[in-house]
C-alpha cells in the first residue's frame, strides 16, 4: 500500500520524477530549454518542491511570484490549454505512481486549481 505525501523530500520525490516526463515530451520541452541549457534544473527543482511544500505544509520558503514567472515566459514561448492538460496528466500520474492519500488528492486538487486560473490569466482556457 502507498503512504501519503508527507515531507519535503517526498515532494521533490514527485517533482524530479514529474520533470523527467516533462523533459522528454516535445510540447512541453520548449518551457524548459533555457533551464535544461543553463544547468539551473536541479536549482528550478528545488524552487518547486519549495513552492509545493509552502502549498501543502504551510511552511514559507517559496519567495517567487508563480504567475508572474508563467506570464513572463508565455512572452517567449506561448502556453496553449493542451500545455496544462499534459502539464496535469503528468503531475498526476507521477503523484498517483509513489503515493496515495489526503495530501496527495490535496496536491492533485490545486494543481488544478493553479492551472485553471493560469488558463484564465493568459486567456487559453477556451481555446
Amino acid at each position: 500500500m502507498k503512504t501519503d505525501i508527507s515531507s519535503r523530500k517526498d515532494i521533490k520525490l514527485i517533482i524530479s520524477k514529474f520533470y523527467e516526463l516533462l523533459l522528454v515530451d516535445k510540447r512541453m520541452i520548449p518551457f524548459f530549454e533555457d533551464i535544461v541549457a543553463q544547468n539551473h534544473l536541479e536549482e528550478h527543482l528545488e524552487v518547486i518542491s519549495d513552492f509545493w511544500n509552502d502549498i501543502l505544509f504551510n511552511t514559507t520558503t517559496y519567495k517567487n511570484n508563480t504567475m508572474q514567472k508563467h506570464l513572463d515566459k508565455n512572452a517567449f514561448v506561448k502556453f496553449e490549454k493542451e500545455h496544462f492538460s499534459i502539464w496535469t496528466s503528468y503531475l498526476f500520474q507521477t503523484i498517483d505512481a509513489y503515493f496515495q492519500g489526503e495530501i496527495s488528492e490535496r496536491m492533485k486538487n490545486r494543481a488544478t486549481s493553479i492551472a485553471t486560473v493560469m488558463q484564465l490569466k493568459m486567456n487559453v482556457f477556451k481555446k
